[in-house]
């Protein structure tokens, strides 16, 4: 197989078109064309960007009589892992069922608190005719009833995401077809995401909508108005994980966003801060909501939390960014 024979190969494998590849080289359109009619050939400095953009060793390209594809080494030696188009498929379908597994799990928590919270505030008026003691207990044994069946759910999507846990921690690499597939399926899924994500953002937004009209009303009202005002939180964030589960695995195949190489060397360097970091948030959680019977403002912990995490993770980015100047 000839140099130009190659070069269309790894080409549309990636599925790029001519002008895509010129783009990515800095060359002209008519300069890939004219390589891939064998009308001229490139210099040193294109084949070795052509090298490491497609993954393959430069003998591979220059060598006439190679017809093996050889994948070019990591840093370490070893040479990059290749994902197929079935493999590819599978790991997309399965993570469109957990999106809604996921987000079932996050939704039955905050059920679990929005039951809790209800029995507790009628627990403490005596013509609803449950003693605070009853309400309590009965509020605390369905939320960690629904809490279990939820942990056990995310216990259970990690053990079949597992196969696929590389794609996080490594860099790897695909075969044709496979990210013009994951491109569709971006394209296709694009109404759906936008609509999710706007839709749940918006349930977020308006959820103290409830909690505020019960302030108007009686004690008792206030009380139970906080439920919906959960329940609203919980739909909306169940639906912006649906949208970002989904949206992740696409990015995950492409290499783009926060899953590029840069991210993924970022996120490496933040996993043992990040496992101390939400440990801790959650001792806070627990120890503030039990302890100081705060059930009603201890969610709000969970947001900061999310931006403060925000602001470390862009730290520890420009810190690496530094270093590496």
């Amino acid at each position: 197989m000839i140099l130009a024979d190659k070069i269309i190969q790894l080409r549309k494998k990636n599925g790029w078109s001519q002008e895509e590849l010129a783009e990515k080289l800095g060359v002209s359109r008519q300069a890939v064309s004219k390589w891939e009619g064998a009308q001229a050939t490139p210099d040193l400095g294109r084949l070795l960007a052509m090298s490491q953009l497609f993954g393959v060793t430069t003998d591979y390209l220059l060598k006439d009589d190679m017809e093996q594809e050889e994948a070019a080494p990591e840093e370490g030696g070893q040479p990059l892992r290749r994902v197929a188009l079935a493999e590819a498929d599978a790991f997309l379908s399965w993570r469109d069922k957990a999106s809604l597994l996921i987000a079932g799990g996050v939704l039955l928590c905050m059920l679990g608190v929005a039951i809790m919270l209800a029995l507790m505030a009628a627990g403490d008026y005596a013509s609803v005719g449950i003693s605070p003691e009853l309400g309590g207990s009965l509020g605390v044994g369905i939320l960690l009833v629904c809490t279990a069946a939820a942990v056990g759910v995310f216990i259970y999507c990690g053990h079949k995401n597992s196969p696929y846990e590389f794609l996080d921690k490594e860099d790897f690499d695909t075969e044709y077809g496979v990210e013009g597939m994951a491109r569709k399926k971006r394209q296709a899924q694009q109404k759906s995401h936008l609509i999710c994500l706007c839709v749940g953002i918006a349930l977020c937004v308006v959820s103290p909508i409830p909690l505020i009209m019960g302030a108007l009303l009686y004690d008792f009202s206030q009380a139970l108005m906080l439920c919906p005002t959960v329940l609203l939180a919980g739909v909306g964030t169940a639906l912006c994980i649906v949208a970002g589960v989904r949206r992740a695995a696409v990015d995950k195949l492409l290499k783009q966003g926060d899953y590029s190489l840069e991210a993924k060397r970022i996120s490496r360097a933040m996993g043992p801060i990040s496992a101390v970091y939400w440990l801790l948030a959650t001792a806070i959680f627990l120890a503030w909501s039990f302890l100081g019977n705060a059930w009603d403002v201890s969610w709000m912990l969970w947001p900061i939390a999310g931006v403060l995490y925000a602001a470390l993770r862009a730290l520890c980015s420009l810190l690496m960014q530094k270093k590496d100047a």
